[in-house]
């Protein structure tokens, strides 16, 4: 199999990390080569956080090139911007529609980007999602990022059930009943591209 790689983007403490895991821990699973690395950012609350995720018969580096990402997984808007280049003409971008708004917004020092899913609309594949309003239907807002990697998991070869087991040998014991919940929620939303 070809290197298939993946990039999830967001903010310190939107469950980056633990979503890398989960990819890392599906794709180790199936027999595949798996390198995983955390390259840019702090996983502290405000920091911008870039993980990736590399699989395939043989994955050489952890390290994934501009223009070479098969799937962007963005939590936040402006990180979805800031780190598009790295997605290949024909890959795909899951957004979360959320703003959180860094430092230099928050003080005054620059503006936050108006647009910015409709401007990356316009050179790729987008599918918007609002992950915190799905969250808050399931009554936990920290699920989020695991129904956005239900999303993601639209767009791989992996079974529901193969999932769904990762994730209850990843996550908090307490979390797994939500988490699960969560996951579904995302794997099974009709989204538009």
């Amino acid at each position: 199999m070809k290197t298939k790689n993946i990039m999830i983007v967001g903010v310190g403490g939107q469950g980056t990390l633990l979503t890398s895991r989960i990819l890392g821990g599906i794709t180790m699973q199936a027999g595949y080569d798996v390198k995983l690395s955390e390259v840019h950012g702090m996983a502290q609350r405000g920091g911008s956080v870039v993980t990736f995720v590399r699989f395939g018969d043989k994955v050489a580096e952890p390290i994934v090139e501009a223009g070479q990402a098969d799937v962007l997984i963005a939590f936040e808007r402006l990180e979805a911007l800031r780190y598009a280049h790295f997605l290949k003409e024909d890959g795909v971008l899951i957004i979360n529609d959320q703003r959180i708004d860094p430092m230099p917004v928050v003080i005054g020092a620059t503006e936050y980007p108006e647009n910015i899913i409709e401007n990356l609309s316009k050179k790729f594949k987008v599918i918007q999602v609002d992950a915190i309003n799905e969250a808050k239907r399931l009554g936990n807002t920290k699920t989020f990022n695991i129904i956005i990697l239900g999303i993601a998991a639209q767009h791989m070869n992996f079974t529901k059930e193969e999932w769904l087991k990762v994730i209850e040998n990843t996550v908090p014991p307490k979390t797994i009943d939500i988490n699960k919940q969560a996951f579904e929620a995302g794997y099974n939303l009709q989204t538009l591209s």
